[in-house]
């Protein structure tokens, strides 16, 4: 897809349709409207007085323009954006991708996306075009039938009026980079287990790494022993496919070799969790396909950062297994050892996600890691506990969780706080060993952080739940269902923020 910033005005584009920001109650003699209802040969107003178009969230009128129309493009889309106090960046991002799903639906081809916020017309250029990218993305990558005649989006067009030309376009440009970044996370998340193996998602991040120039290390399960990472080798027991450790590094130009700080990414990777010999149900199994998003969402923010170029370095790490039975599996009741050395009661191997977690943390801290936020679709019961709104934060580091909660807050993706009071801890002591894979059915999503905490000593860090929020069972206006892309713009946010104090 073709994207462009444009300074105006607005009636030259030469596109088959406008999509225009309005906001809730705006009367139409407001100057942008008055303009654009003489533009358009008096239909705002008419469509407006009517009562048909409040400008509340996510609504649409969508007008042809015949007669006394001014404008080059022949349509008129008006998107309501909601309040006119509460219209941020991600609201901008919202209105540009209802705008282009709906758009695309009448099968209009080149788009003009106004999102009229009066926030820093770069950042506004690129959450617009980050939003067109994020609503053309469908999950039916594998459909067969009608796909010849699927309706597509060829060009968009980012118009924010009177800005300075060289600011859109660089907003343009960084919103090309985090769409298609956020997509690339997408469509991993979406791979059926058949063709997303530990090996495929190795050759995925040889791919990034080659040709966006990061450097990767890929460890096999003979280098996995030689580390001594028994609690991650322990869940690819059960399975024929290879577990694989991807290691993504991203070194800025000049590096600053006094500077020993190093941010590190680490997503877990289960490629297909059946939940080896503790069995999950058969209903909805199929999901489990996307029980490796915290990794893709590490491939996928690696591969933005390398485009972005920020002058700090960043880590990337990817544990990746299936967790499957089979006579040579793990099973309840036996205890592994951790490349730390700390020993570990497997209670169910359904809670593997923190098994392959406690290794990929350790071996970041090898690698220098001094603040590490990890992700995952790690428990059942952060859904429970929120939904599929918020994504459960919680850490050692409260500056690190302030900074996570007030960059997503900005990007548009929420997280809540959970407490980790050392109590929790005392749910997974085990009898036999240092300590046990699940604290039983209170606090999940907390005891489950608790183990992780068990092997973040020596650095910030901060854990991410997304297991709620990394898969949309329900279409919105301004994005399909299936996988979210959850924490990439987050990320990519506070790497922005970490570059901005060099």
């Amino acid at each position: 897809m073709q994207v462009e910033g444009n300074i105006g005005p607005i009636e030259r584009l030469d596109v088959q349709a406008v999509a225009v920001a309005v906001f809730k109650d705006e009367k139409p003699n407001t100057d942008y409207l008055k303009k654009l209802d003489e533009l358009s040969g008096g239909l705002v107003n008419a469509v407006i007085d009517s009562g048909e178009f409040s400008g509340k969230e996510g609504e649409t009128s969508y007008l042809h323009l015949v007669g006394n129309n001014k404008l080059k493009a022949q349509r008129l889309l008006l998107v309501g954006v909601g309040a006119k106090d509460e219209y941020d960046a991600a609201g901008a991002s919202q209105m540009s991708g209802t705008a282009v799903r709906s758009l695309r639906d009448k099968k209009v081809n080149s788009i003009a996306v106004a999102p009229r916020s009066s926030g820093d017309s770069s950042e506004i250029a690129a959450v617009a075009v980050e939003g067109a990218f994020i609503a053309v993305f469908d999950p039916d990558k594998y459909r067969t039938v009608e796909k010849e005649n699927q309706k597509k989006v060829d060009r968009i067009v980012v118009v924010i009026e009177g800005a300075d030309a060289g600011a859109v376009n660089s907003g343009v440009e960084t919103g090309r980079i985090i769409g298609e970044s956020i997509n690339f996370t997408r469509d991993m998340a979406n791979e059926p287990g058949a063709y997303m193996t530990p090996s495929d998602m190795a050759e995925r991040a040889r791919e990034v790494a080659t040709e966006f120039g990061l450097s990767i290390d890929v460890l096999d399960e003979a280098r996995m022993e030689q580390e001594g990472m028994g609690s991650l080798l322990s869940v690819s027991r059960g399975s024929e496919q290879p577990a694989k450790l991807i290691i993504l590094k991203y070194t800025p130009p000049n590096v600053d070799e006094s500077n020993k700080e190093l941010l590190s990414f680490v997503g877990k990777g289960v490629t297909f969790d059946s939940g080896g010999i503790s069995l999950k149900p058969g209903e909805n199994m199929e999901l489990m396909k996307y029980d490796m998003t915290g990794g893709a969402t590490v491939i996928g923010t690696m591969r933005a950062i390398a485009q972005l170029k920020p002058p700090i370095p960043i880590l990337g790490v990817a544990p990746c297994t299936e967790n499957l039975p089979s006579g040579k599996a793990t099973k309840p009741g036996d205890v592994v050892r951790a490349m730390t050395g700390k020993t570990i009661e497997v209670i169910n191997t359904d809670a593997e996600g923190r098994l392959i977690l406690a290794d990929a943390m350790a071996y970041a801290k090898k690698l220098g890691a001094t603040k590490i936020i990890d992700m995952a679709t790690l428990t059942g019961a952060v859904s429970i506990a929120l939904g599929d709104v918020n994504a459960a934060v919680l850490g050692t580091d409260q500056p690190l969780i302030d900074e996570i909660i007030s960059a997503g807050r900005e990007v548009g993706e929420k997280f809540w706080q959970l407490p980790l009071d050392k109590e929790y801890s005392k749910q997974i002591k085990s009898d036999i060993a240092d300590i046990k894979n699940v604290g039983g059915r209170k606090a999940g999503t907390i005891t489950a952080a608790a183990f992780l905490k068990e092997f973040a000593d020596g650095v910030a860090w901060a854990h991410l739940d997304i297991a709620g929020t990394a898969w949309g069972d329900e279409a919105k206006p301004y994005r399909s269902k299936g996988p979210t892309g959850i924490a990439v713009r987050t990320l990519l946010k506070i790497v922005e923020r970490a570059s901005a104090k060099k």
